[in-house]
């Protein structure tokens, strides 16, 4: 029998990385992540200037555009408008599921 008392709500994993972590997890060019940030594509969270914290979300997105703009050879800019566009596809097809759903 264990002496230690026991938690039963342990606390959830941090959804949330540091920018080291986040591009050695995306592979993405530091300057480009920089222009990401000045392009206001990503946004961080961070309490302190010049902290960055990514959400675990953002690994998708920018794995997505580096393989677009690879395979495409396009700028930066023209990867990151294929990738809005492609989400608004995917919430607009989420949500004519749900419609069909609703009426069935």
């Amino acid at each position: 029998m264990s002496m230690t008392p026991k938690n039963p709500t342990l606390p959830a994993p941090s959804t949330v990385m540091v920018w080291e972590e986040f591009v050695q997890v995306t592979g993405i060019d530091p300057e480009r992540l920089h222009e990401l940030l000045a392009l206001g594509w990503l946004e961080t969270r961070g309490a302190a200037e010049r902290q960055h914290l990514f959400r675990d979300a953002d690994i998708y997105r920018v794995r997505k555009l580096e393989r677009i703009c690879c395979d495409f050879e396009l700028p930066v800019l023209g990867g990151t408008i294929i990738v809005d566009l492609l989400e608004r596809i995917d919430a607009l097809e989420r949500a004519v599921r749900s419609l069909k759903n609703f009426e069935d």
